[in-house]
């Protein structure tokens, strides 16, 4: 509880003419002794004035980046400009042992200016889609995801996801985006979803070169009178669910 000042006044008053003494008179009115001298000798060397309340001023948070830390930032963001905000936090906390998160090492090479945002080509998109599905297995989503694995190198996720009911088919970790990639991913889609029909799903993709390619026209005609579909360029809402799915893991899967 606060006290004004006229109250620490009457208290200091109080215990210095108290005939029972100064700690048994702290004691029974509740005041700590530390806090009854401070009072005290504030009261004696400022008078009234000394018994204010005062701010407690800090110059610098406790968990602010030492500006020396931010130059070190800077210096290694020029010094290796291919490395990413998290590799650059890694390699301060390996090389230099110095511990700098990953989005604070983004804001700070962002206000230097050496991250500019990219440029943003907004698309109108229809208020639904044309064709929709009406049951399981009527048409697949795929598409393929990027994981850069520290260490390891680039990696691709192929994923296979039914339109209709968003369920993930199939999922295969791939060290390429080749059509061979995706011929292998839908012959593991079409074995785990055991289709005792004649009729497959078409595919829906976007134009990626392992996409479009003959080679996996062919094949999935050939092999299963599989249709392709797809979406249109620079268009990504057209597969918007799997893209929402890989979106949803990777910022669940932090590698």
């Amino acid at each position: 509880m606060r006290l004004t000042i006229s109250e620490k006044q009457e208290i200091i008053h109080m215990v210095t003419r108290s005939e029972i003494g100064v700690n048994r008179t702290l004691r029974e009115i509740g005041i700590n002794k530390s806090t009854f001298y401070n009072w005290y000798h504030a009261y004696s060397e400022n008078g009234i004035e000394g018994l204010l309340p005062t701010k407690r001023v800090s110059n610098r948070q406790w968990n602010c980046i030492p500006q020396e830390q931010k130059n070190l930032v800077v210096k290694l963001a020029l010094d290796y400009p291919d490395l990413s905000s998290r590799e650059l936090a890694y390699k301060m906390t390996d090389e230099q042992q110095i511990f700098i998160s990953e989005s604070s090492v983004y804001r700070i090479l962002k206000s230097r200016g050496l991250i500019t945002a990219p440029a943003h080509i907004f698309l109108s998109a229809g208020n639904e889609f044309t064709d929709k599905t009406g049951f399981v297995h009527q048409m697949w989503q795929t598409d393929f995801t990027y994981f850069k694995i520290l260490g390891w190198g680039w990696y691709y996720l192929s994923t296979v996801l039914d339109d209709y009911s968003r369920y993930i088919v199939h999922w295969e970790l791939c060290s390429n985006m080749k059509a061979d990639d995706v011929k292998r991913t839908v012959d593991m889609a079409i074995q785990k979803a055991k289709l005792i029909t004649k009729q497959k799903p078409k595919l829906l993709s976007d134009n990626g070169s392992c996409y479009i390619a003959s080679e996996l026209k062919s094949y999935l005609k050939d092999n299963y009178q599989m249709l392709q579909v797809h979406g249109r360029p620079n268009h990504p809402q057209t597969q918007g669910k799997i893209e929402r799915y890989h979106r949803t893991m990777k910022n669940v899967v932090k590698l």
